[in-house]
């Protein structure tokens, strides 16, 4: 028997929706539950064949037990090597090397020393910062945001030089970014599972929280949804997630990848609606599925194997000279000493 098992700390909805809605399709051999583990020891066996993590990013020790029964077999979604390295700076820099629209976005130096770090651990950064270089690339209207947040938390709304060094004083010992605030017409959010299915749904990030996913949308531009749709998967399958959210803010037509760092995503029926909440429970269910099946799996621990769709360009190789030749011929050629 292979066992899907599902990761969670306080939500409630989908993780019980999702193990019910594997177990009702009755697929031979496979069966879903709640994952239970205590400490776990370097012979252990994994117990799952598949496990959908939803919490990891908030307890370091269920990160390293999944890391554990990654290298042992089970199929973790997402990767929890790739998550574990991945950060919201890193992913603009990578949409911009893929041809996604992102917009100016700077990362800024600590505010507070990391705990640990002292003036001298700080020698190689430059000093004064040249604020009115940040202000040049992004302006004076933008969001500050943690390279490595999530849910909102620590993000300010700029509006001036004033309340830029405000909310920088207020940022703690957080790496903080600073980006340009897009003036949307439309604004997206993506599910994409499996890197090839994706669920575009209308979301205005300025209502409160449980009123963002947008009811009865008006119909969109069917050439902007289609790039939409191309955008998020592209930045899926250079990533390597099989379940994460993309948002995009547009102007003018364009749609800014605003936030595609979201690998355990918000699944929560009272906020994302029945609607979206079938969907993606059905599409999660079917790829775990389809992920059991294929179970036992060792990962490639290398980098271009987490970066699938963006491999590094090779240099190609000089032909060696001829004087090189010559005397790699001669090394072969001579006795060994």
């Amino acid at each position: 028997m292979k066992r899907i098992g599902v990761l969670f700390g306080m939500e409630n909805s989908f993780p019980g929706a999702l193990v019910e809605r594997i177990n009702a399709k009755n697929v031979d051999g496979i069966e879903a539950e709640f994952v239970r583990t205590g400490a776990v020891a370097l012979s252990s066996e994994p117990c799952y064949s598949v496990i959908v993590d939803r919490i990891s990013h908030d307890i370091p020790f269920y990160r390293a037990f999944l890391k554990h029964a990654a290298l042992n077999g089970t199929i973790i979604i997402n990767n929890p090597f790739w998550w574990s390295a991945d950060d919201k700076f890193f992913n603009y820099t990578l949409a911009q090397k893929l041809g996604v629209a992102v917009p100016p976005t700077v990362i800024l130096p600590h505010k507070k020393h990391p705990e640990g770090t002292t003036d001298r651990s700080m020698r190689n950064l430059e000093f004064p910062l040249d604020w009115d270089a940040v202000f040049s690339a992004v302006g004076e209207h933008g969001f500050m945001k943690p390279v490595n947040g999530g849910g909102w938390r620590d993000v300010h709304h700029i509006r001036s030089r004033e309340e830029f060094f405000r909310a920088y004083d207020q940022s703690r010992d957080l790496c903080m970014m600073y980006q340009k605030a897009v003036n949307f017409d439309e604004y997206f959010r993506c599910y994409v599972v499996n890197q090839d299915k994706v669920h575009i749904m209308p979301y205005d990030p300025r209502r409160p929280h449980a009123e963002r996913y947008v009811q009865n949308p008006p119909a969109y531009d069917k050439k902007l949804l289609q790039r939409v749709e191309k955008d998020a998967l592209t930045l899926c399958r250079a990533l390597g997630y099989d379940l994460n959210t993309v948002e995009f803010a547009v102007e003018n037509g364009v749609p800014y990848a605003i936030d595609f760092m979201n690998p355990a995503p918000d699944a929560d029926l009272h906020s994302v609606g029945a609607a979206n909440f079938e969907w993606i429970v059905e599409q999660v269910a079917q790829m775990a599925i389809a992920q059991a099946q294929q179970a036992p799996h060792l990962p490639e621990l290398r980098c271009s194997a987490f970066l699938g769709g963006a491999p590094a360009k090779t240099a190609k190789k000089r032909a060696p000279s001829a004087r090189k030749k010559t005397a790699t011929a001669r090394r072969l050629k001579s006795p060994a000493p």
